[in-house]
């Protein structure tokens, strides 16, 4: 692909001039028109040490309000960063719907230069490369434009460009030892590049190669590409809406299958839980050491027993090494972004683990019931939701899926006994009364999120939770048996 560049193309200067003049005001009012319709968009600048990528980005920037975008410049990760999949650091950076992040290098260091530098396996960068393409794709998916450009100049160029840095007095400290490595590298590099190119330009998010050896030139191509991208963008047709899913009226699911006579005397249970605590003290300590990272995800009925479940499981864990997570309704910044966003944020860095009191399984629950989350939302995001704890398992991180189920009755019970002891009534809302009456219809919704999303590498566990005893015993023992196994690998 970078042989058909043709790296002898230039412009005048006045032509140039006038070509951005023109462009200049050009996107200065597309940018209003992408804030106005709360469009995201990605623009990364990739390619060869001295191609210019620094100087293009302030150029491109010039006639844009400084207020509606942010650059990131992507070096080598934090320790803090170290501790987390890959793309985490990327996810905290996107911007927020109607604004613009620009990237100074970007996720493809995977395939680049840990490819090169640290002689990464072909199955390393292989499987960087869907990671990439499922992170991209679930952005544009979500209404995001993303713009990629590799800047592209010879080894003979590059050469020529480090001298020219290096004999100013102002500038030669810009030239490294690393660049003057990777310079030696540049065929071993140019390989890596072609097949990033090729691995990761798609219909939604295709690579544009900049020849840069004539800046002006660059600048130019960059600019309208830039601008052809957003009008495509504010020009799309809204999205049809997708058929209402069609589901029989009464379905065998994997709900019926649970046993909710299941129950555990008071006797055996205080003489069982103590030691199933002191067990997942020890495991808790363990996983530090070893630096595993660990979620724990509830979901379940309303009034089935989570709180209390999750209150016992961390009773003698040290609060140092857990966070519980309680998951609400999007607000602020949380409603603005990827769905996915702020669970993105609050994965546990390696070591630590991380309990979430309802998660990002809401959007196939209460988003698709209430309608809070369009057809197309939620049904694109049993996929969404798969490619998100697979790349969290493929980083090493134990992930416990309970549903928590009881009957409507006991559901009842619960409800009424809530509502008339007063030290209680604070747990029952009119929302979970509303919740009650669409018991058929999350019952639908249940069923088919375990059916899609129990996978070989995050299974779901059904709790029978008609008896809170026993259902605390069986999540203790399934919690543990998840650490134990992980930590013997």
């Amino acid at each position: 692909m970078l042989e058909t560049i043709d790296l002898n193309v230039s412009l005048p200067k006045e032509e140039t001039r006038k070509t951005l003049e023109e462009l200049d005001i050009r996107l200065g009012l597309l940018q209003r028109e992408l804030r106005d319709k709360g469009i995201p968009s990605i623009i990364i600048m990739e390619g060869w040490d001295a191609a210019g990528k620094g100087t293009a980005i302030n150029r491109f920037l010039r006639p844009l309000d400084p207020r509606g975008f942010q650059v990131h410049a992507t070096r080598s990760p934090t320790a803090e960063e170290a501790y987390h999949p890959p793309m985490w650091r990327f996810w905290q950076r996107l911007p927020k719907q109607g604004a613009i992040a620009v990237f100074d290098k970007s996720w493809y260091v995977h395939v680049l230069e840990d490819r090169v530098e640290e002689n990464k396996s072909t199955d390393e960068w292989k499987l960087a490369y869907e990671r990439i393409r499922t992170f991209e794709r679930q952005l544009v998916d979500d209404g995001a434009v993303i713009l990629k450009f590799w800047m592209h100049i010879s080894k003979k160029e590059q050469a020529k460009r480090f001298q020219e840095l290096e004999n100013d007095n102002a500038l030669s400290w810009r030239v490294t030892k690393e660049d003057r490595r990777r310079h030696k590298k540049y065929n071993e590099y140019y390989q890596a590049v072609e097949d990033m190119l090729v691995e990761t330009s798609t219909a939604n998010a295709p690579w544009t190669v900049i020849p840069a050896h004539d800046r002006r030139y660059a600048h130019v191509r960059i600019a309208e590409t830039i601008a052809a991208a957003f009008e495509q963008a504010l020009a799309r047709p809204a999205p049809l809406p997708a058929p209402a899913a069609k589901i029989p009226k009464r379905r065998v699911s994997p709900l019926d299958r649970a046993d909710l006579t299941r129950s555990i005397a008071r006797e055996e249970y205080d003489k069982t839980i103590p030691s199933l605590q002191d067990e997942m003290r020890q495991l808790e300590h363990l996983l530090y050491g070893q630096r595993v990272p660990a979620i724990i995800l509830y979901e379940g009925w309303d009034a089935s027993g989570k709180g209390g479940n999750i209150k016992r499981l961390t009773r003698e864990l040290d609060p140092r090494g857990y966070e519980v997570v309680p998951v609400a309704a999007p607000a602020g910044d949380e409603k603005v972004h990827h769905y996915l966003w702020r669970f993105w944020k609050a994965i546990p860095k390696a070591g630590h683990i991380a309990i979430f009191d309802r998660s990002w399984y809401g959007r196939v629950l209460v988003e698709r019931v209430e309608g809070f989350a369009t057809p197309q939302e939620w049904q694109r995001a049993y996929r969404e939701i798969n490619e998100f704890e697979q790349e969290l398992v493929s980083y090493g991180t134990v992930l416990v899926k309970f549903w928590i189920h009881i009957s409507p009755e006991e559901q009842l019970a619960r409800f009424n006994e809530r509502q008339n002891t007063p030290y209680k009534q604070w747990k029952i809302t009119d929302e979970d009364w509303r919740n009650r009456e669409k018991w058929g219809a999350y019952w639908d919704a249940v069923s088919e999120m375990i059916e899609k999303t129990s996978t070989t590498f995050a299974p779901w566990t059904i709790i029978e939770g008609n008896d809170k005893l026993y259902a605390r015993i069986k999540t203790h023992r399934a919690v543990i048996e998840a650490l134990s196994s992980r930590l013997k690998k």
